[in-house]
């Protein structure tokens, strides 16, 4: 097993880059920080490209990594400067990234979640995380959304990601039309006069539930392509939920 103890190693910097989109998409992977993360890739048969790990995280899980994946230790600092944070938990996974090129022409069954220019990584990763957990097929996020394989958005996803299909960079108009032409049911989420209470809906076994970005909603041109559009009703006197909140209270309503 290599040991690696210089920030400047190919190899390093690399793994460094992972930090950036453009590093990202050159190298075709990403990067999962923490035991927790890596365990989850590893049960899931994820392609790991290469484990990284410090001696003593090395000492305690190299005996979960399977034989044929390539594993590097490294130094603290050299832990440290992968991570970009002072306390990493010393063990990283490269994995590759999934394939995009998912054609929605032929999504023919299950739950979509569709993103239209959610920016906030924490709400990316949050609303991906109880996609899973409602038992969603998938995630489609449109351009302009945070990239769903950034250092944040992992961090939020919690390893969802190998639960469900993510795929990035979609046109949603276009995934709106052939989803409706395969029979799916499309809701959007609006406050307008248009919409009805998610309550009343009942919503057949395969559907798509849009939601808009944080601060101006859903695009005008995709709110007119839905089936239906939804809203909460509040108790309360607060005027508005975050997209996270709104997405877990609709996702759990409609599956």
């Amino acid at each position: 097993m290599e040991i690696i103890t210089s920030n400047q190693n190919s190899r390093v910097k690399l793994w460094t880059s992972l930090q950036t989109a453009k590093g990202r998409q050159q190298s075709g992977s990403y990067l999962l920080d923490g035991w927790h993360l890596v365990q989850e890739a590893l049960n899931q048969a994820a392609p790991i490209q290469a484990v990284i790990a410090t001696e003593a995280q090395m000492d305690e899980h190299l005996a979960d990594v399977p034989q044929g994946v390539p594993a590097f230790q490294v130094t603290d600092e050299v832990a440290r400067h992968i991570a970009k944070t002072n306390n990493p938990q010393g063990i990283f996974a490269q994995t590759s990234l999934p394939n995009n090129s998912f054609d929605s022409k032929y999504v023919h069954a299950g739950q979509w979640l569709l993103l239209d220019r959610i920016q906030d990584p924490g709400n990316v990763g949050t609303l991906v995380r109880t996609a899973d957990a409602a038992g969603f097929t998938g995630v489609a996020l449109s351009v302009g959304s945070a990239d769903p394989f950034g250092p944040k958005v992992v961090r939020a996803m919690q390893g969802s990601q190998f639960h469900l299909k993510v795929i990035k960079d979609v046109d949603l108009a276009t995934w709106i039309d052939d989803l409706e032409e395969n029979n799916y049911d499309v809701y959007g989420t609006t406050l307008s006069d248009t919409s009805v209470d998610y309550k009343t809906v009942v919503p057949e076994k395969s559907f798509a539930l849009i939601l808009g970005n944080e601060g101006q909603g859903l695009d005008p041109e995709l709110l007119a392509k839905t089936s239906a559009n939804l809203h909460i009703n509040f108790l309360g006197k607060a005027e508005s939920l975050n997209v996270a909140v709104a997405g877990g209270i609709l996702m759990f309503a409609l599956n």
